[in-house]
């Protein structure tokens, strides 16, 4: 067991230490809002953006490049949530930035006029959103240069799994459907004209295809695997060959090769001289199309000099700080003026301007400007050997002013898992070693950066090798004498979270505390969870995590969830949870919380209702610091502030939760759910339905038609809608008695979908576009109300005040089951234009979560539907409605 540590021993061993540390600095310097950050040079060099707090929310400013920064003004006013980041138009006449609403991830694209008035009582000039789409997540392919007027943006308004191509006119908004996204592709290259060349898709298998793009078709020229690694990078000089990232084949570390698009042949261009870590990064200028620099993330950032004028500057640079990582962060269009950054483990960051041809170095700010340096924490690269001989890379902060033994310890194991930490200033670090704590960030197995054998050994290996990495890792401190093993706690985000919760799950006697920021709690929903622009990626997450439609993956998914073994856990857990986080839900928290409670732990509980996966308003991140650091101080015996002010104070205590109050939603159980009983036939005749869908401003008006028809034992159900894009049709198959489905069959477009279903299994085939493949899925149980005539075959059920049913669909575009749930919600009065009915209002939402809700009103006398609404998350938030006539 952990043995017992008597807190008058942590008192004494405590102030024994904090005597001889630095003054305690306030946590407010750290997690705050910076002064001024992010700054950027507009292309003509004439201005500097930059952000800066206003209305303690941090925005957008604009100043002359030579004026101080005191002269600045803002050009945005968001008071809800920090811009997360913004750039320049190529021609300096707008700033871009995207912004989400309370941690959705459904990011916009705005743009900004920052010599716009502000109108009559406003601060700011005003922002057009240039993706306005409910539930749309955009994301930016390209801003071109030969149309400055231009962004190439993709949204997945048609299809949430999928982005579609736009070519967005910035000045007015005006949006240009380019290329709709069929082909399952991730990203777009355009080459040194701006001509759309190339695509990269996903296949249904995780493999990585790389496509040479033409008018009417796409050729497939490279590929990977699903364990390696190829991407187009930006074309050549000579605008015919593209620089690609590869480890394909017997490739162990990413290296950079040219490929030719024609031909689909590759030259190797260059590889890490050392043999140690993956090609990081290429700069290259943007006026000459040469190459600058190369990088390779070693224990300390290594770079490959290619311009030696470059070089030259770099060396100026860092005789402003010796051994400071230099980032090249913004550049005019001539590349005569340079904004640079200069940062290391101790130094967060100081932003110079740079005058190539002058050689002027000019001093713009230092990021968080109140930060003593003098009281920062070394950062140093260590090695350590995991259970099986692995060789472990980690980095190690210790305590400034205290001798390196005894120590308490936090191990702060980085998200992803599939990312890694690196040498730079970390504000958890030194935060958490100018508390007095040691703080250990392990590169466990799975790590990226190390090669493809270092992190496909993380293969399936949560909370197991990948778990003994981080166990080792406490072992070595141990061993060197730098921990005390009474007091060494874990900490992370997201994966970190998860490694916390496994921590002290599977190894309960190693931590005396934990604190798990949105991590997972159980693999098996987590993986169920996955936001639907995520598609791309579900091949490769299985394969690396877990299948959980597989009987042998589904049994080691719930080894390796905390969850599961939860009644192990000895140690305090603090959990922390953004309510709309749509990459580990809410779920994931609640469940390990709920475990907790039921069996008489205490756990700390904290969700905050305006964030998502992991905190971006400072006033939560700097409530849950307090409550964090004043947890760990309790149970390791480290240094914490008391104080905090008043906003903070007050928002710690609206989102601590008693965990009595958390209620867990109801899951159910895949292998339970059925048929619904059916009490009635279907009625045969045509039906036909006045649909409107309202896309924002936009109204599309349409009719449709339902033909219900028995033929011997079976019901065929076929519907008719006249499109703008023509005539679609949706077809099914019934068995006379349940309305399970049989067959189906779509038509719209360039779709051609059929499908058959015999016993729980179904086949069949998908044409898109003349593209045709086999489809084949183990459905685990029939279909009901899923196709053709679904509202009819839920007008079947005996429906009444507070019935409840569960049934099964088949999700066309994600290829799985999905679990419905009905309800009926209650009996209205409902006018549509064939008259007036008393109805019931059925309410139909997905028993897995996700935007499947809606609601059809069913006459009570003649089980007709005469109304139905839903919202089309694959058409950006449309709301469709649909009445009898």
């Amino acid at each position: 067991m952990r043995p017992f540590v008597c807190p008058a021993a942590l008192l004494a061993l405590a102030a024994l230490s904090f005597a001889q540390q630095p003054p305690l600095i306030d946590r407010d310097i750290f997690f705050g809002d910076p002064e001024i950050s992010a700054a950027q040079l507009s292309p003509d060099g004439k201005y500097i953006a930059f952000m800066k707090p206003l209305n303690q929310t941090r925005n957008i400013w604009v100043k002359e490049a030579q004026a101080p920064f005191e002269s600045a003004r803002p050009v945005t006013a968001d008071t809800r949530r920090p811009i997360p980041g913004f750039f320049w138009s190529r021609d300096g006449k707008y700033i871009l930035f995207v912004q989400d609403q309370a941690g959705d991830e459904n990011f916009n694209v705005y743009a900004v006029d920052p010599a716009g008035k502000p109108p009559a009582g406003e601060l700011v000039p005003p922002a057009r959103n240039l993706t306005d789409r409910k539930g749309v997540r955009a994301i930016i392919h390209a801003v071109p240069k030969s149309d400055p007027d231009t962004i190439w943006i993709g949204l997945n308004d048609r299809d949430r799994a999928w982005h579609d191509l736009h070519k967005v006119k910035i000045s007015t908004g005006e949006s240009t459907l380019v290329r709709r996204n069929t082909d399952r592709v991730t990203g777009w290259i355009f080459d040194l004209k701006d001509e759309l060349r190339l695509a990269v898709r996903s296949r249904p298998s995780g493999e990585t295809e790389i496509l040479r793009v033409a008018a009417s078709e796409m050729t497939p020229i490279y590929s990977c695997g699903v364990f390696e690694t190829c991407a187009p990078v930006r074309f050549h000089k000579d605008n015919k060959r593209v620089y690609l990232i590869t480890n394909r084949g017997n490739l162990n570390l990413i290296q950079l090769e040219l490929l030719d698009p024609q031909t689909g042949q590759t030259r190797f261009v260059e590889a890490d001289p050392l043999k140690r870590v993956d090609f990081s990064g290429i700069t290259i200028s943007e006026v000459t199309d040469e190459p600058i620099v190369t990088v390779y993330n070693d224990e300390k950032p290594r770079l490959v000099w290619k311009d030696k004028s470059y070089e030259a500057d770099y060396r100026r640079f860092q005789k402003e700080i010796p051994g400071a990582i230099v980032r090249f962060v913004s550049r005019t269009r001539d590349e005569r003026l340079w904004l640079v950054s200069l940062m290391r483990d101790t130094e967060p960051g100081v932003a110079y301007l740079y005058d190539r041809k002058t050689r002027n170095l000019t001093l713009q700010y230092r990021l968080r400007e109140r930060l003593p340096r003098e009281h920062m924490a070394e950062m140093r690269a260590i090695r350590y050997a995991s259970k099986d001989g692995l060789e472990v890379p980690a980095y190690l902060t210790l305590p400034k002013g205290v001798e390196p033994k005894n120590l308490p310890v936090v191990v702060f194991p980085h998200g992803g898992p599939w990312g890694r930490d690196g040498w730079n200033f970390n504000s958890f670090a030194q935060f958490l070693a100018n508390r007095g704590y040691a703080v250990l960030q392990p590169n466990f197995r799975g790590s990226t950066g190390y090669g493809k054998e270092f992190l496909n050994k993380g293969n399936n290996q949560w909370g197991e090798a990948m778990q003994d990495d981080i166990t080792w890792g406490v072992k070595h401190l141990l061993q060197e004498g730098i921990a005390d093993p009474k007091r060494v706690g874990i900490m992370g985000i997201s994966y970190g979270g998860y490694a916390t919760l496994a921590g002290l799950a599977f190894t309960p006697d190693l931590y005396a505390a934990g604190v798990d920021v949105v991590g997972p709690s159980n693999l098996l929903t987590l993986l169920d969870s996955i936001p639907p622009y995520w598609e791309a990626f579900r091949a490769t997450l299985y394969q690396r995590t877990g299948d959980p439609k597989s009987p042998a993956d589904r049994e080691r998914l719930k080894r390796q969830s905390p969850l599961f073994s939860a009644d192990k856990i000895k140690a305090p857990l603090m959990v922390v949870q953004g309510a709309n986080d749509p990459r580990v839900n809410k779920a994931e928290s609640d469940q390990i919380v709920v475990a907790l409670r039921d069996r008489g732990f205490p756990v700390t509980y904290l969700v905050a209702p305006d964030e998502g996966h992991g905190f971006a308003r400072p006033v939560n991140n700097k409530a849950m610091i307090a409550a964090a650091e004043k947890f760990l101080a309790a149970h390791l015996g480290g240094r914490f502030q008391e104080s905090m002010t008043a906003d903070v104070a007050t928002r710690l205590k609206e989102i601590t939760v008693d965990p009595k109050t958390v209620a867990l939603s109801q899951k159910v159980d895949p292998a339970s759910v059925g048929l619904p009983q059916v009490v009635a036939p279907l009625v045969p005749g045509t039906y036909r339905y006045r649909v409107e869908i309202k896309m924002g401003d936009r109204v599309l008006n349409m009719t449709t038609s339902t033909e219900i028809r028995q033929e011997g034992s079976t019901w065929r159900v076929t519907e008719k809608a006249a499109t703008p894009g023509g005539e679609a049709m949706d077809e099914a198959v019934l068995d006379g008695k349940s309305l399970a489905l049989m067959r189906r069959v779509i038509r719209q477009g360039p779709l051609d979908y059929s499908m058959e279903i015999q016993g729980n299994k179904l086949t069949g085939t998908m044409t898109v576009q003349g593209n045709r493949k086999s489809v084949e899925a183990d459905l685990g149980g029939p279909l009901f109300a899923d196709a053709a005539g679904a509202a009819h075959a839920i007008a079947a059920l005996p429906l009444a005040e507070g019935y409840e049913a569960h049934f099964r669909n088949f999700d066309v575009q994600r290829q799985r089951p999905k679990l419905m749930r009905l309800r009926v919600a209650g009996e209205e009065a409902v006018t549509v234009p064939a008259g007036t009915f008393q109805a019931w209002r059925v309410e139909i939402t997905s028993a897995e979560g996700g935007p499947d809700d809606r609601t059809i009103w069913v006459a009570k006398d003649s089980r007709k539907p005469v109304q139905l609404a839903a919202v089309l998350a694959r058409m950006g938030g449309a709301l469709t409605t649909a009445q009898l006539e």
